[in-house]
């Protein structure tokens, strides 16, 4: 199969780089990602003091020529989001989007935030976010239905990592996963790694949500691409088992898997396609972000492709028109 090259909207490092490190290790996490299919992304940092935040956008804003997979800009997940749905997050470091948080980041201008819709001053964030054209996600969030649709009219326009770090889906109070699952303003973030989310969930998101709003996303770390052991985790120590990466307490803190790897076990889900597997992994990450030559094949497209053998391994990579990576057996 001929693919449009993979599009990765969490990155938070690969093949024992993380990207809070800086320009320099975001530059060897793009020479690196093309082994995987992924020929653009947007790395990632988690919940760090703003001054921190606003570094780290203009380190991928430096970052943006490097050699390997196109730098997209810079998702920062974090710092206003929910103490109690924290994750990996240090709690030190969660605070709510005050107004003048807010300027420094429309200032610093990342191309994704993902925040908690229901900390005070929310709703107003994501409005001002969103009209200075930075997609806003909700994420590590308790929040409920209601308020949910009321984050979306704001300018919530995507789920970081759906179902984790938010309530689970009860029939008598739904929470915010339902209400970004039923709005088809909203693309969802899916770790298809079969360990953040059950593959029969997939399979039922699949089947609620439809291809065209799943966007597959690994929330790598510098774990991925690599053995397991101990890995860093803007600059935080995590142990990696080879496919999902924890703290010491077991708490989930990112995925080691590939984004290849995703595309194989959503592919082999009851109703979906190889064609259908691979759009979640191109077209649809490219419409959250406005690119409109990538993630498709076509003229006037660019030339990020991928070559994929019947077991959806990546096979060649090509970014900008040149190899960047070839599988030799």
């Amino acid at each position: 199969m001929i693919s449009p090259g993979f599009i990765d909207l969490q990155v938070n490092g690969y093949a024992g780089h993380d990207a809070a490190a800086g320009a320099g290790a975001i530059a060897a996490i793009s020479e690196a990602l093309p082994a995987s299919g992924v020929t653009a992304f947007l790395p990632t940092l988690i919940s760090s003091p703003v001054e921190v935040c606003a570094a780290f956008v203009a380190a991928v804003g430096a970052a943006g020529e490097s050699r390997g997979a196109r730098v997209l800009g810079a998702h920062v997940e974090g710092p206003f989001i929910n103490p109690s749905f924290q994750g990996a997050h240090l709690r030190d470091h969660l605070i709510d989007p005050s107004p003048e948080k807010i300027d420094v980041f429309v200032r610093a201008r990342p191309r994704m935030v993902t925040l908690a819709p229901e900390l005070p001053g929310a709703l107003t964030a994501i409005e001002r976010l969103h009209q200075a054209g930075i997609v806003v996600s909700a994420g590590h969030t308790g929040a409920d239905f209601e308020l949910g649709r009321k984050a979306i009219d704001a300018g919530i326009r995507f789920g970081t990592h759906i179902y984790s770090a938010m309530p689970p889906v009860h029939h008598r109070n739904p929470g915010i996963a339902l209400a970004l699952l039923l709005d088809p303003r909203v693309t969802v973030g899916l770790i298809a790694d079969g360990v953040h989310v059950n593959p029969a969930v997939c399979e039922q998101l699949v089947r609620v949500k439809g291809t065209s709003r799943i966007a597959l996303t690994t929330d790598q770390t510098s774990a991925a691409g690599s053995p397991a052991g101990t890995y860093s985790l803007s600059g935080r120590s995590v142990v990696s088992d080879g496919r999902v990466v924890r703290l010491d307490d077991g708490t989930l803190a990112g995925s080691a898997a590939r984004m290849e790897e995703l595309v194989r076990l959503m592919a082999s889900l009851p109703g979906m396609t190889a064609n259908r597997a691979v759009e979640l992994a191109t077209g649809v990450p490219a419409r959250v972000l406005g690119e409109r030559r990538l993630g498709r094949i076509r003229e006037g497209a660019c030339s990020d492709i991928v070559v994929l053998d019947p077991q959806l391994r990546v096979r060649l990579t090509m970014v900008r028109g040149t190899v960047q990576f070839r599988r030799r057996s």
